[in-house]
């Protein structure tokens, strides 16, 4: 590693970077993967669960509300790290509420606490996406995502490595008592790092901050089609990973098997994935990087659909598990970079939260019915669907980032 580099990967802005993806990644989990297996735990029936993935919603609402975060300014805090700071306060406390309210027979209660924990979360997501693009200077973008990937797996891991093994021993609401816990290296670090600098300006009113983002983007020739690639470069991975936890119970896999080999054996292969991703992008260009991990994903998520027909195996859990997540880190590394790099400084948090909310679209709205797919098609079925239907997504960069084409 020359020197240049390692200058860049342990400066303040990537460790930054690292611990924003953390407090980013942590809450995620909370109301998926580790909520279904509380609800299945309470025989909630299997379609309800999979609906539960609507309280996702605000992920994919996020930019109604990024303009008043582009155009006010906390006191004392400044313009990022003051409604870093709110956001990420309300959150532990959302986190904690929600750990408070059982799952069954107060459906709809749990809903409304989930839909708390999503609302600050997203909120959180849009100023810590805001902050990193102003933070990174544009060579440092993918490098950055990379450690931010890297951080925002380590947040899953905590959950669905940690939380499920820790489900095992003691009772959900201290769980996510401790989770709400594991947010305060975020919120010190929030505290710590300095504003940023806006060189290219701030919105001086309500109608700027809100017009003028949608305006800007919408001008570019290639603006429909690079939208309708976000929305579908993951589908298919989003889908399939919806449902799976269910998927491992029912096929025979423990709480703590999943914890262990699902989610905390997968977070080094995912950490790998991250940094190859973030490697290869200096290297092969974003272009290339995007039609080579998304094809991978495709491949990973076909991997289930294997698992489905071999059944209980623990070594055949762990490839399939270990090659899902060093493809997710690549893919979702090389995905990141591509939308930070496609804002505009003076609007960063407004169209940042436009492109990741269609980012979040496919774990809300086609997650939702991913329940009931997986018990009319059965899970061989319902995987091999979920392979098939990335494929118009990778299709879509013919449009605008072909193989041979220039990098942006």
């Amino acid at each position: 590693m020359s020197p240049a580099l390692f200058k860049v990967m342990f400066s303040r802005r990537m460790l930054v970077a690292l611990v924003m993806g953390f407090s980013a990644g942590l809450p995620l989990l909370l109301t998926i993967s580790l909520l279904q297996a509380r609800m299945t735990k309470e025989g909630v029936d299997l379609g309800v669960i999979g609906l539960m993935a609507l309280v996702g919603l605000p992920y994919t609402l996020k930019f109604v509300w990024a303009p008043f975060l582009d155009r006010y300014s906390i006191p004392f805090f400044g313009r990022r790290r003051g409604w870093l700071l709110i956001s990420q306060v309300l959150l532990m406390l959302a986190i904690v509420a929600l750990g408070l309210t059982p799952a069954a027979p107060h459906t709809w209660a749990v809903a409304l606490a989930a839909l708390a924990v999503t609302f600050f979360s997203a909120t959180q997501d849009i100023v810590i996406d805001a902050y990193r693009r102003e933070d990174l200077a544009d060579v440092e973008l993918g490098m950055g995502s990379s450690l931010y990937v890297v951080g925002y797996r380590l947040g899953m891991w905590v959950v669905g490595g940690g939380a499920f093994i820790l489900a095992d021993y003691f009772s959900f609401a201290t769980v996510y008592f401790i989770m709400a816990a594991c947010m305060l290296p975020g919120l010190i670090t929030t505290l710590l790092t300095p504003e940023t600098n806006a060189p290219f300006g701030v919105p001086r009113s309500i109608r700027e901050a809100v017009i003028e983002p949608f305006k800007e983007y919408f001008a570019r020739s290639e603006a429909l089609w690079i939208l309708a690639f976000i929305l579908l470069y993951k589908i298919g991975d989003i889908m399939a990973s919806a449902i799976t936890t269910p998927f491992y119970l029912e096929t025979g896999f423990t709480m703590t098997e999943i914890g262990v080999v699902v989610k905390t054996f997968g977070v080094g292969a995912v950490i790998v994935g991250g940094l190859i991703g973030g490697g290869l992008m200096l290297k092969l260009g974003m272009s290339r990087s995007l039609w080579i991990f998304g094809g991978l994903q495709a491949v990973s998520t076909a991997g289930f659909m294997a698992l489905a027909h071999i059944g209980y195996s623990l070594p055949a859990l762990t490839a399939v598990i270990t090659f899902e997540n060093l493809t997710a880190g690549m893919g979702t590394a090389a995905y990141t970079a591509f939308m930070a790099s496609i804002t505009n400084k003076k609007f960063t948090a407004t169209q940042y939260a436009l492109l990741s909310s269609l980012m979040g679209i496919p774990r809300v709205i086609a997650s939702a019915g991913t329940g009931y797919l997986a018990k009319f098609m059965g899970w061989p079925g319902f995987f091999l669907a979920c392979t098939l239907v990335a494929i118009p997504g990778m299709l879509l960069l013919l449009k605008f980032a072909p193989w041979r084409s220039l990098e942006r």
